[in-house]
């Protein structure tokens, strides 16, 4: 991982990106490519394009990381929180097989 985040931040700032990267210009950027990544699924019951979705799903990927590198946030431990968390609020004696929200159950 930290090579992927090292490789991220070494391009832009080849390219000085990084006066573009801020966290609301990255934040909107996400949700642009997620929506990209949505549209592979529109409309269709079978997966079409693999290609199309890696493509998209690694820019969600790269912008996501790109923000942890601006907010100086480990991404790893971040997930791990989070996962921590949602233990929690979902735990398996309770929730397994379901797909209700946590204040549902």
């Amino acid at each position: 991982m930290e090579n992927l985040l090292k490789y991220i931040k070494d391009f832009n700032d080849a390219r000085d990106w990084n006066q573009f990267h801020t966290p609301n210009n990255l934040a909107k950027s996400i949700v642009l490519e997620a929506n990209e990544l949505l549209e592979s699924f529109q409309f269709k019951s079978e997966i079409e394009d693999k290609n199309k979705i890696q493509e998209e799903l690694a820019d969600v990927l790269a912008y996501c990381l790109d923000m942890c590198i601006q907010l100086e946030l480990d991404p790893i431990d971040i997930v791990y929180r989070k996962y921590q968390k949602n233990a929690e609020k979902y735990p398996v004696e309770k929730v397994k097989g379901s797909s209700k929200k946590y204040n549902e159950y």
